[in-house]
């Protein structure tokens, strides 16, 4: 079964740096349900099967099979993948467009990507790397022109400002409005 005990730190390392940027962010309860589905069968065998430590398996997976039977199962079960929001687009004569993300799952990307960057990268892990990993595979995402402004605002709020500043204002003005809104207060736009 591979290297099921890498694979099984691996991914509880980034559950928890997640959780914990989540809980700076103020959204708690999905830093806690982030990435639950890493640990049923369809996932945690897959990715034992090709642990490497520096990279997701789900990568190697691909190289091996042509696809990816993993990161298909989590990216339809997990909110905070852009992928998940994916969708025939009635504005669009009905072409697969990328759907506007609510900005908690935004949020929790955000922290997704960060924790990613630091588990794999390691000590060459800086406050740029979630940016420039993003960067990279820009030219192919589906993604909704909202959704991608606000992620992009705080990845580059985090390469040119900090961890300080970007969970400042994700908690100040991100998440805070969000809150209000679903309490039936005024909602500002992020």
């Amino acid at each position: 079964m591979g290297n099921w005990r890498g694979h099984l730190r691996t991914i509880t390392a980034h559950k928890l740096m997640v959780t914990r940027y989540c809980f700076r962010a103020g959204i708690c309860r999905q830093g806690l349900l982030h990435d639950l589905s890493k640990y049923g069968p369809t996932e945690f065998f897959v990715g034992a099967r090709y642990y490497q430590g520096d990279r997701s398996p789900n990568e190697i997976e691909r190289l091996d099979r042509g696809y990816s039977a993993a990161w298909l199962h989590h990216k339809g079960r997990n909110k905070h993948h852009l992928e998940y929001w994916i969708d025939y687009a009635p504005e669009r004569n009905y072409r697969m467009s990328g759907m506007e993300i609510p900005v908690n799952y935004v949020v929790e990307m955000f922290c997704d990507r960060i924790a990613a960057c630091r588990i794999y990268q390691g000590e060459r892990y800086t406050d740029a790397s979630p940016w420039e990993y993003y960067a990279k595979s820009l030219d192919h995402y589906m993604i909704h022109p909202n959704t991608q402004a606000l992620l992009e605002k705080l990845l580059k709020m985090l390469r040119d400002q900090g961890e300080d500043a970007a969970f400042a204002y994700i908690r100040r003005e991100v998440v805070g409005p969000w809150r209000r809104g679903r309490r039936g207060g005024k909602q500002k736009g992020a």
